[in-house]
């Protein structure tokens, strides 16, 4: 039996996936009650790959968004960067643009109807552990629970992870917040295009992750994020992640962005809720398992949520990890599954916290902060593309070409 101790996207993926080979485990939730929460978030070719294996994609095509494309652009609305994006980019699966939410209950549904009776358990936070030689004991909060093996999937503030890295770093922020909200919204052009726009001092992500009330409306999701404080800022307190944002602190940025075709000022008025969030990530650890034991999806390697990777690569871990488990003894297992996926995830963290590849913004907007006639004239393309190609490559879904 593999206790799982978190029941997110990650989580629930490996349950799924070592169902699906024949692995018995339990997914033991903090959460007393499972809601949909969150806003849009985007899942990659590589990551929907495994979803599809796992019969999903009916499920995920009835409440989410198949990306066509992805646009950069500056302040001013002039496109820097283009590229067609999952079918459209040759990919064998598409990528979704989804409520996280959604897809978070989509998972645990699936979870719920494959999994036997009382394999899905809430209200379960992880207390401690102790090992040997044959197995694992986890103290959660109803007691005691023996398994062979345990997998930390809680999350950024993962309770495993702090238990196997006392001294561990925390939470790293570098002074950039995030305002979000989701609403029902006019179409952009087709429904199905992601925007990423801006300049040095804020940019906008746009991006619809639903039908909308009507054919001609998706329900949109919007991030704008700006510096607000040094990279030596202590990182706002865990009370204080997800709450309400002030008008009067995203307006201001919102009245940078001078898009012909958005009035992005209009859509953050218009929003029913803006909530406001830190950027924030770990430092890369110099180990994730230990024996039986081991960290999955953000307990092991939380990232900035750029590049649309976080729950791609926690999808990435479970199909790693239960590929493992169904070959090899379990620590050998959970070694190779490190070996694998450790320093994969470490280079994303490190992109990540460079920009990833919305650094075309920042390139683009050092060299020309009040627009152009040609971008060849500011940058090279080939610079663009390895920018933006580049870090497909180290996220690994990138195309061949």
């Amino acid at each position: 039996m593999i206790l799982i101790a978190g029941g997110g996207v990650g989580g629930l993926t490996l349950a799924l996936m070592l169902h699906h080979r024949g692995i018995p485990c339990t997914v033991l939730e903090a959460a007393t009650e499972i809601r949909e929460l969150g806003v849009g978030i985007n899942t990659l070719p590589h990551g929907i790959a495994e979803l599809a294996e796992l019969g999903l994609l009916p499920a995920l095509d009835a409440v989410a968004i198949r990306t066509r494309e992805l646009r950069y652009l500056n302040h001013l609305g002039q496109t820097l960067w283009s590229e067609p994006r999952g079918l459209h980019a040759g990919h064998a699966t598409p990528q979704f643009s989804i409520h996280r939410g959604r897809l978070h209950g989509l998972l645990w549904r699936a979870a719920a109807e494959r999994l036997p009776p009382g394999a899905l358990r809430t209200g379960e936070h992880l207390l401690g552990f102790e090992q040997g030689a044959e197995g694992v004991t986890a103290h959660f909060t109803s007691g005691p629970l023996r398994g062979t093996a345990l997998v930390g999937a809680d999350g950024i503030h993962s309770a495993l992870r702090a238990l196997l890295h006392p001294d561990d770093g925390g939470i790293r922020w570098q002074g950039i917040q995030m305002w979000r909200g989701a609403l029902d919204w006019p179409a952009f052009e087709s429904g199905d295009v992601m925007l990423i726009a801006g300049d040095l001092k804020a940019k906008l992500v746009f991006y619809p992750i639903a039908p909308g009330s009507t054919p001609a409306h998706r329900l949109t999701n919007w991030v704008i994020y700006a510096r607000t404080a040094t990279g030596e800022a202590t990182p706002p307190r865990r009370e204080d992640w997800s709450r309400p944002g002030r008008l009067k602190d995203v307006l201001p940025l919102a009245r940078r962005l001078k898009l012909p075709f958005l009035d992005v000022e209009a859509m953050i008025r218009a929003s029913p809720m803006r909530l406001e969030y830190p950027m924030c990530d770990r430092d890369p650890l110099p180990w994730w398992t230990q024996g039986r034991v081991t960290l999955l999806g953000d307990a092991a390697h939380p990232m900035y949520p750029v590049g649309s990777n976080g729950a791609s690569q926690a999808i990435l871990d479970a199909r790693c990890l239960a590929d493992l488990l169904a070959a090899h003894p379990i620590p050998a297992a959970l070694a190779a599954y490190e070996a694998d996926r450790l320093p994969k995830t470490a280079a994303l963290v490190a992109s990540n916290r460079r920009g990833g590849p919305e650094r075309v913004v920042d390139v683009v907007c050092e060299r020309a902060p009040r627009g152009f006639t040609r971008i060849e004239d500011v940058i090279p393309m080939e610079d663009l593309a390895a920018i933006a190609r580049g870090y497909a490559q180290t996220a690994g879904f990138a195309v061949a070409r």
